[in-house]
């Protein structure tokens, strides 16, 4: 079950049935996203496609030479945008694919603008845009793109998740001939969580490849921004983390800082061992050939060494300057620990640190409220009179309040920390970044438990319960996972681990968005302000779509 490959399936199909000949692909906002993950640009052009253009620009040229595939989502704008499109075509003809079905109104409006008749094609994939948030949208696409038709459990203390597995089996009612596949003997699972049974998880550094680089960085369609980066030069202002293209990527995503700090320099003397020797004499149309075959290959790696050097001696020199690994330290026995008098000395102590940024301090200071809410010895109160003599901002502050409304115990439908008994784990003294793996990623998300529950047949129905009256007799195989509020790249890693150490178990996950810190504390804060009183399952729906 691979998404990236389903929907890259999907789009070949597109650019394969409109034929031969030079295209336009006509993409909004998401879609280009979409695309940009699954494709790079010299593949596409492979196929033919010179050109991409954004539905809503108003500068495009006509262009009659050229045929135009249409990938929008079927949102009212975009129908809007394209009848206008078709009154006025630009191109030759046209090719149009909606990434949900859109209603038998909206295809009587297009077929009506279509004057000039130049619609080849209209195909369109499971929803009414009406009656279904977003996240219902892309949940049910990536559905119809992995051929699966679920059954369906939900968490039931969270309201929205109860919503959104309605809605889902809403459509796979009302659409059963596009979910009519091929039946497995044992049936695939949705299983639909929320984000507030587990805040902590979006608030801890992390020290696996892929998800510091989102954590320090932010990855954005496998984009990085570096502009900001001292001293960068100008073609790596920004560069691209792509597992499909990028084979040391791939081969790191999931390994930590220490090793990645070990491969980069293996990385490197075969970088040094593979480059041209300045003095090499080219004397002869074989050497001139030969230096021609391995230009590309050098050049690519070149290209390689240079971007992870660049990133990996950034998130070095952030790790240095925040001091992010006694931040870790500290965050990691907060999270995993049961000793409230040493997690309080450690908080405390680390908060006098002038080189502590804002951001840690307030995240230090939620993870305390949320282990330690209603601990009869809590020091709370005091923590957040420290925030304030540090010069913390009182936006910032009022974080602390906003996280425990969000996921507090109140809210939770879960033992989100589990006490572990006070064994020692030995703390190894190191050089460098050896044995980060060790003190720094104890933690383990909720989602790995649910999980774990969930393939030995021991989830508890009365907490995840199914929607309808069926339930799964045998162990599941293939299993999406949807993360109301957003998933985190700490699971994604848990996820991995599991589909390696569980044979015959396939588990996709899947959220509204990939979150790091600076991004979930945006979406708590609006949650915040779309909810004075909130209770479960409102106030944040208008986020999660």
């Amino acid at each position: 079950m691979n998404v990236t490959l389903a929907v890259k399936q999907y789009v070949s199909k597109m650019i394969e049935n409109s034929g031969p000949g030079m295209k336009v692909l006509l993409m909004d906002k998401e879609t280009t996203s979409i695309v940009s993950v699954v494709y790079t640009q010299s593949e596409i052009l492979q196929k033919e496609v010179y050109l991409f253009e954004r539905i809503d620009s108003q500068s495009r040229d006509n262009m009659k030479h050229l045929k135009a595939i249409c990938f929008l989502r079927p949102t009212k704008e975009n129908v809007e945008h394209l009848i206008q499109e078709l009154r006025r075509p630009k191109y030759s003809v046209y090719f149009i694919y909606f990434s949900n079905v859109i209603s038998k109104s909206e295809i009587k409006a297009l077929a009506e603008a279509d004057e000039q008749e130049v619609v080849a094609e209209v195909q369109g994939r499971s929803w009414e845009p009406s009656m279904l948030a977003r996240c219902t949208q892309g949940l049910t696409s990536v559905l119809l793109a992995l051929k699966k038709c679920p059954m369906i459990r939900y968490q039931l203390s969270s309201d929205m998740s109860k919503r959104l597995a309605e809605s889902v089996k809403q459509i796979i009612t009302k659409e059963y001939e596009l979910f009519d596949f091929r039946k497995t003997e044992v049936p695939p699972l949705l299983l639909i969580l929320d984000r507030s049974d587990d805040a902590i998880t979006p608030l801890l550094n992390q020290w696996t490849y892929q998800a510091m680089v989102h954590e320090l960085l932010g990855l954005n369609n496998n984009r990085i921004d570096l502009s900001r980066v001292p001293g960068i030069s100008k073609d790596l202002k920004e560069v691209v983390l792509s597992a499909e293209n990028d084979e040391f990527y791939a081969n790191n995503l999931y390994l930590n800082f220490g090793e990645i700090g070990t491969n980069i320099k293996n990385l490197m003397e075969d970088f040094q061992k593979k480059k041209p020797k300045e003095q090499q004499k080219l004397e002869s149309i074989t050497d001139m050939k030969a230096f021609v075959d391995n230009y590309p290959q050098f050049k690519k790696m070149s290209g390689t060494v240079s971007k992870h050097v660049t990133v990996v001696g950034e998130l070095s020199r952030l790790v240095s300057e925040r001091q992010l690994m006694e931040v870790s330290e500290v965050e990691q026995e907060l999270s995993c620990q049961n000793d409230h008098s040493n997690a309080q000395q450690s908080l405390r102590r680390l908060l006098q640190s002038p080189r502590l940024s804002e951001l840690d301090a307030v995240r230090l200071v939620m993870l305390y409220a949320l282990r330690y809410e209603r601990h009869s010895s809590s020091v709370l109160p005091g923590l957040m009179e420290e925030l304030s003599r540090r010069g913390v901002s009182e936006r910032h502050r009022g974080m602390v309040k906003s996280m425990l409304e969000y996921g507090g115990k109140r809210v939770r439908g879960s033992d989100l920390v589990t006490p572990t008994d006070a064994v020692a784990k030995t703390k190894q003294f190191f050089k460098g970044l050896k044995g980060v793996e060790n003190v720094y990623t104890q933690h383990q998300p909720l989602i790995h438990d649910t999980l774990d529950q969930l393939i030995k047949g021991r989830l508890k129905d009365s907490q995840f319960p199914y929607l309808g009256a069926s339930s799964l007799r045998d162990r599941p195989q293939d299993i999406v996972v949807f993360l109301i509020g957003g998933a985190t790249y700490e699971e994604a890693l848990t996820v991995y681990n599991l589909n390696r150490s569980t044979p015959g178990v396939r588990i996709v996950l899947g959220g509204s968005s990939i979150h790091n810190t600076r991004s979930f504390l945006e979406e708590v804060m609006a949650t915040a302000g779309h909810s004075g009183d909130r209770t479960q399952g409102s106030g944040r729906h208008s986020n999660r779509r």
